[in-house]
């Protein structure tokens, strides 16, 4: 199975290079399956449910998120109503949407699971703990797994990948925006990436302005995020899993230039 997973999609330039040009990378790529962070979809920061329906029906497989998912109070009932919409697991259960679920791709069972970190985050239940939880109703459904884990600390993030190496298909790391020079494949056939990156403009500061964010460090003083213009590139992981066993055969970094 071929898949790409993108980073953190940005605002509206980045949604739109994303949901015009992802039948065109689906072809060319050969993709069996298209997952995508998306809680900075709806203007850099949040989603609502007619972004997260064009992403979708653009051809994106699987949407994941994070910790801004709930800054749209209309996404929520969205979040219970969408099965390929995923919000954190951790959260406590009452919350709104599931942290994850089983998808049929390619007369395969592909198991997803959204995570988010504790490390300089909100407080949510132990990632770690959740994982093994959820993999112990998973195991015996799926073929494939794959984890989105959506936190700050790298060093978490490489504690988990350890932590679920040879029990996941793959690990891949969202949140920060940078694209880490990590791939690897860890003890078992698990795929492993610190930081899928970011779709967003090429010339910002995490998708945002620059100068916004200078004046911000420089002055001490809060300030409103703009997003930023120009020219858009599309980050990501492409990954080969095979299908008998579940393990990832290779996993590479993916990036994409505009203009598009």
């Amino acid at each position: 199975m071929r898949i790409l997973f993108l980073g953190d999609i940005v605002g509206k330039q980045a949604r739109k290079a994303v949901s015009e040009n992802i039948g065109r990378l689906r072809q060319d790529l050969d993709l069996d399956l298209i997952l995508a962070n998306v809680e900075n979809a709806s203007g850099g920061l949040g989603l609502v449910p007619k972004n997260a329906s064009e992403l979708h029906n653009a051809g994106i497989d699987v949407l994941t998120s994070g910790n801004h998912i709930w800054k749209h109070k209309e996404i929520y009932n969205f979040l219970n109503e969408s099965s390929w919409l995923l919000r954190p697991a951790n959260y406590p259960p009452e919350a709104p949407g599931r942290g994850y679920n089983l998808f049929s791709i390619a007369g395969l069972r592909v198991g997803v699971i959204n995570l988010l970190g504790r490390v300089f985050m909100s407080p949510v239940d132990c990632p770690f703990r959740t994982a093994g939880s959820i993999l112990e109703t998973l195991k015996q459904e799926a073929d494939i797994v794959l984890v989105d884990f959506h936190a700050e600390a790298t060093s978490e993030k490489k504690a988990l990948g350890y932590y679920l190496a040879g029990r996941v298909s793959a690990l891949l790391g969202t949140h920060t925006h940078v694209q880490t020079g990590d791939a690897q494949i860890l003890s078992g056939g698990t795929g492993y990436i610190t930081d899928l990156g970011m779709c967003g403009p090429s010339h910002s500061v995490l998708g945002m302005d620059p100068e916004t964010v200078q004046r911000g460090f420089v002055q001490g003083l809060p300030q409103r995020f703009v997003l930023a213009g120009g020219e858009v590139k599309l980050q990501g992981a492409l990954l080969e899993i095979d299908a008998q066993s579940g393990r990832t055969l290779n996993i590479q970094a993916w990036e994409a230039q505009g203009p598009f």
